[in-house]
């Protein structure tokens, strides 16, 4: 079926508001801030630290590790259970890969990096705006690193490629068409993906429909990460 008019009236190719910030958790070594529509995601990295206990430590390069979490009253539907999860792991495991390329470890033997993510307001897209954030935060920690990571959820609704899929776009009934969801973040100026998931199905073409459109939309993301370094920058310069 047809899927003629976005829920709340964007263009197919259009993301929903956007806002980042840096530096945001001042006991952190490095924080950042990302929303997107309603859903809000804020990271803090602390390290590179010595690694403890030592059998775990690498004398090659550091290691990153990465938590996500839901706050139990941040979903848009039922509410989050508290604690560690199935999903929750498998979204830590998912955005440690993705932003491993982004990183020179090899700075940092025997150094563990850890990153929290923690989403207190949600409403699709939450890997999405996790790794944005965190990758602002990581730069903020001042860590050497090949670009910033920037990632957007494309999808599927019905007939139609859209960007940026809100809740209501997921939920999207199977009798009219049903969604097929595709989470991607990318070194955009490497032209690099660093993740690429999907749940449900797409057709060759529309894949490709997608990943162009991804492309588009992550080099503005990226640009507004970018800025929110800059701005902090500008406030500790004036400060």
């Amino acid at each position: 079926m047809s899927y003629e008019k976005r829920f709340d009236n964007r263009k197919f190719d259009e993301t929903r508001k956007i806002e980042a910030k840096a530096g945001v958790i001042k006991r952190a070594d490095g924080s950042g801030y990302f929303k997107i529509g309603n859903t809000e995601a804020y990271a803090a990295v602390y390290g590179p630290r010595n690694l403890f206990p030592k059998f775990m430590q690498d004398p090659q390069k550091g290691i990153l590790r990465v938590r996500y979490n839901m706050m139990p009253f941040s979903g848009a539907g039922e509410r989050v259970r508290p604690g560690t999860s199935r999903r929750s792991k498998e979204i830590s495991f998912v955005t440690e890969n993705a932003l491993l390329p982004a990183l020179n470890l090899e700075d940092f033997p025997n150094a563990v990096v850890d990153v929290f993510i923690e989403l207190p307001q949600t409403d699709a897209g939450t890997r999405a705006a996790g790794i944005c954030a965190a990758s602002i935060a990581l730069a903020d920690a001042g860590l050497n690193m090949k670009g910033l990571v920037s990632a957007i959820a494309l999808g599927r609704v019905g007939d139609k490629i859209v960007v940026d899929l809100d809740k209501k776009e997921e939920d999207f009934p199977e009798e009219e068409g049903g969604v097929a969801d595709l989470p991607i973040a990318m070194l955009p100026e490497k032209d690099m993906i660093t993740l690429l998931q999907m749940d449900g199905f797409l057709k060759e073409e529309e894949l490709e429909e997608a990943l162009t459109k991804a492309k588009e939309v992550l080099l503005k993301i990226n640009e507004i990460q970018k800025q929110a370094l800059k701005e902090k920058i500008k406030r500790e310069a004036e400060e």
